[in-house]
């Protein structure tokens, strides 16, 4: 007698976007559904700037999150930006996660932030983070009801993205509602982001983690040079802020600060790119890059992508840069 045979499960594929208000621990969930970690993380608010795609692969599936800026008002060209790249995540996706800190209370900027995700159409999960911080899990019943209030979401789940609680749940409910389809993107495919953003973006994180003062929105880092030279990779990068002030807080006394988040920065650039790393920084002022357009443009990872490593036009300010600190 012959065995009956087993039908091979059908490939499932998908998009999925991630949207909440600033801080809200979007990019926390994108390293965890991932498992790897494509996005930085800190505890201020609007730390992701740009979508980031983190593409989880099984042997039957493959889904493609897209990590987003928070919802938030914009009130400067960069912050524009930053919105116009949330309504583009908004557009074909198979699922929209929705997350809310748990810990805050809901406002109308929140309800203004679920009208985007009503005026999308697409199927909705809310997603409660933060639930390891909350004092009384009684308080989340009532957050719940006042959400469902807003929107008709699909589900919901209450998660922390910091511990995992909940987030292999998540994952699974994500993967029954992606559909039949072919994979994408090759299987070793884990993000659109060159090698150049990311460094740029681990040495934002340590400034942002070592600083802990007034610069979170006004700093910005945009990578000068990049050379591979075997098991060696020197990069040399500027570390833009928009005051004085800003800058003598980011390299501290006598640049003690500044070598801290060089060296924080390639020791994890190291683990990461799995070679030894050649770090050079440097610190400017640049008054007012979150309005200048040709700034914002060389910021956009889109511009790295296929890109010699030429230093970047960085606005005229009559301002050397301080350094280097060579790490």
């Amino acid at each position: 007698m012959s065995k009956p045979r087993t039908r091979k499960p059908a490939f499932q594929s998908g998009f999925v976007s991630l949207l909440g208000r600033p801080n809200s621990g979007k990019s926390t969930l994108l390293n965890a559904l991932t498992g790897m970690k494509l996005a930085i993380v800190a505890d201020k608010p609007q730390t992701t700037r740009t979508t980031i795609q983190g593409v989880w692969n099984t042997p039957n599936a493959q889904v493609a999150f897209v990590d987003t800026p928070g919802i938030h008002q914009a009130d400067s060209l960069f912050n524009r930006r930053m919105m116009q790249s949330i309504g583009e995540a908004l557009q074909e996706r198979d699922l929209l996660l929705f997350l809310i800190d748990s810990t805050r209370p809901a406002s109308a900027l929140d309800e203004q932030a679920v009208a985007l995700i009503r005026e999308a159409g697409a199927p909705a999960f809310a997603v409660f983070n933060k639930i390891d911080a909350l004092a009384r899990k009684d308080a989340l019943l009532a957050l719940i009801d006042q959400y469902r209030q807003w929107h008709p979401f699909d589900e919901i789940y209450p998660i922390s993205a910091l511990t995992g609680e909940g987030v292999e749940e998540l994952r699974a409910a994500i993967l029954k509602r992606m559909p039949a389809g072919p994979a994408w993107f090759p299987p070793d495919h884990v993000t659109d982001q060159p090698e150049r953003f990311l460094a740029s973006e681990i040495i934002r994180e340590k400034i942002l983690a070592i600083t802990r003062q007034e610069v979170p929105h006004s700093v910005a880092v945009l990578i000068d040079e990049w050379k591979e030279e075997g098991k060696l990779t020197r990069i040399s990068a500027t570390i833009h802020v928009e005051r004085t002030g800003q800058k003598i807080i980011v390299l501290g006394a006598r640049g003690a600060r500044l070598k801290e988040v060089g060296t924080q920065a390639r020791v994890e650039l190291e683990s990461i790119l799995g070679t030894r790393i050649f770090l050079t920084l440097f610190v400017k002022v640049s008054p007012n890059w979150r309005e200048n357009e040709q700034f914002l443009k060389e910021l956009d990872w889109r511009a790295m992508i296929g890109a010699e490593p030429v230093a970047p036009t960085a606005p005229e300010t009559g301002d050397e840069p301080d350094g280097p600190v060579i790490l």
